[in-house]
């Protein structure tokens, strides 16, 4: 995973003129870690260069969005996805929410902006996530090194009786 500021994402659209959009919206918005693709498969591909984010539409000519979910998520399960479809049909979008989507949003003139605040909270949790593991790797450090304190002092009172 990438540093938080700077999470790698994909951006799978197969209209260039919208993919572009997307792409040019999110450089704006100071995420320079983008990568354009226009299908699934070459999404798919390209998925060792671990991504933190993938941002797709549903209909994709070759795999559907379901499809790149699903194998995505078979490498790599900790990939956040955000569909940007313009299918406004709730059964669509519970369906890809069963399958670990992240949100769905439908294109409409607000689509860009609610994709930039949902990358935000993917991003606020996945720095609380990081530092949640800091703090339980320094507790039980903690613990380990005072563990091996009071060893030492027993294996001294035991070896050295006279001298305590």
């Amino acid at each position: 995973m990438q540093d938080a500021n700077n999470s790698l994402i994909f951006v799978v659209e197969d209209n260039r003129v919208y993919n572009k959009l997307i792409v040019s919206y999110l450089k704006t918005n100071k995420f320079t870690n983008v990568m354009p693709f226009y299908s699934g498969e070459d999404a798919i591909n390209n998925l060792y260069r671990n991504p933190d984010i993938i941002i797709q539409d549903f209909l994709l000519d070759g795999m559907n969005g379901i499809e790149v979910l699903k194998k995505a998520k078979e490498q790599n399960p900790n990939i956040e996805f955000i569909f940007l479809s313009g299918q406004d049909n709730i059964d669509v979008a519970i369906n890809t929410m069963k399958y670990g989507a992240y949100d769905y949003i439908v294109k409409d003139q607000m689509a860009l902006k609610k994709m930039v605040n949902k990358i935000n909270k993917i991003q606020s949790v996945n720095k609380l996530v990081k530092s949640n593991k800091r703090y339980r790797l320094g507790v039980i450090v903690f613990f380990v090194a005072l563990i091996i304190i009071v060893i030492i002092i027993l294996a001294i009172t035991v070896i050295f009786p006279k001298n305590f």
